[in-house]
């Protein structure tokens, strides 16, 4: 089965073509350096390039697939057969889900192809399963899933494909989120998850310490506290102001602070993750989303599996940030199982749930 999948949830605009599990194609198109100066994504201006951009990711995408120009003749693509068109539904940005809902519709009509939506989310869960170019490392059921992204850090016991049940979620900045704002904070360039990564490499042992939100009682999760306490620490070293006059620590504290930080989210997100496989009995974890590339996070769920024995699997970094290889392998994964196509509105909250 040939599938064309579209993504625009939020700064990345996106098409792939999928083939049986392989990989014919995936263009995407980073709006990084449009959003840059204002250190997070503006909404507007995100709506308006992944309007601007569509049209030459998609043929981006057809042309590498092998599709030769003029890519649709009467009403025909000149190359073989796509049999289902699938975009993101939501979670996301509703006037940049607009942009691949219309797109992938007129696609559609064009074809003569199935039309499916699908959820983000659980894009990033099953993005695990590509290995290279590839969809060939299928994910073992039951399993506990951990999406961390840019706006949502979600707990899932999942029993099979489109059967998921959410443990927890983020009650206010997901961890992703978090990031950004910490590296606003010390003045470091958007995106703040490899800013502060990066700043975080250069130093050894912290020397400062952040309360890990661990929150017993719940499986959910709260960053924004442990941004505040990077707040609190800024204004301790350079005054109250510290913001307003644009005052930043030493390169040296600097690199201390985000190592303290990353230390604070992986911690809590490994404890979670691990409490989450001890009152479920489940031993195996999947782990997506744009924090799923931190290097440090990857060490701590290793240590955890040499410990305690978990099966931990992450999906490739090159698949962790928004793409729409990951919406088309839910779309082939859906269609396969013969699920029925469900809503084809964009649902900007979006929740994950098991498939109709």
């Amino acid at each position: 089965m040939r599938i064309l999948a579209f993504e625009t949830t939020c700064d990345e605009t996106s098409v792939c073509l999928l083939d049986d599990d392989r990989l014919l194609s995936n263009i995407v198109f980073s709006q990084i350096n449009l959003h840059r100066k204002y250190s997070g994504v503006v909404p507007e201006l995100a709506s308006r390039a992944h309007l601007e951009k569509i049209s030459w990711v998609l043929g981006a995408a057809l042309s590498k697939a092998g599709y030769k120009r003029p890519f649709f003749s009467g009403g025909r693509l000149s190359g073989p057969k796509i049999d289902a068109v699938v975009f993101s539904r939501g979670p996301g940005l509703p006037g940049a889900l607009l942009v691949s809902r219309v797109a992938a519709e007129a696609a559609s009509r064009l074809l003569g192809s199935k039309l499916l939506g699908v959820n983000h989310l659980e894009g990033h869960f099953l993005a695990y399963e590509y290995e290279g170019g590839t969809a060939s490392r299928r994910i073992k059921f039951p399993c506990i899933g951990l999406i961390v992204s840019g706006g949502h850090t979600e707990l899932w016991t999942a029993e099979g494909y489109g059967r998921y049940n959410v443990m927890g979620r983020t009650r206010d900045d997901a961890a992703g989120e978090a990031f950004d704002k910490v590296a606003k904070l010390l003045g470091l360039e958007y995106p703040g998850g490899p800013s502060v990564e990066k700043e975080a490499l250069k130093s050894g042992l912290s020397g400062f310490d952040f309360p890990r939100p661990y929150m017993e009682d719940t499986f959910d999760f709260s960053f924004s506290g442990l941004k505040t306490a990077v707040a609190y620490k800024l204004r301790d070293m350079l005054g109250h102001d510290f913001y307003e006059k644009r005052l930043r620590p030493s390169p040296a504290d600097r690199s201390r602070i985000c190592l303290a930080f990353e230390e604070a989210v992986s911690d809590t997100l490994v404890h979670k993750t691990a409490r989450a496989c001890a009152d479920t009995g489940i031993r195996r974890v999947i782990i997506g989303g744009g924090v799923a590339a931190n290097l440090r996070l990857r060490r701590k769920f290793m240590e955890l599996s040499d410990k305690l024995g978990y099966e931990i699997g992450f999906a490739e970094k090159r698949y962790c940030t928004d793409n729409a290889a990951m919406v088309a392998l839910c779309g082939a994964r859906r269609l396969a199982a013969r699920a029925t196509g469900g809503s084809l509105d964009i649902a900007p909250d979006l929740a994950v749930v098991s498939w109709p």
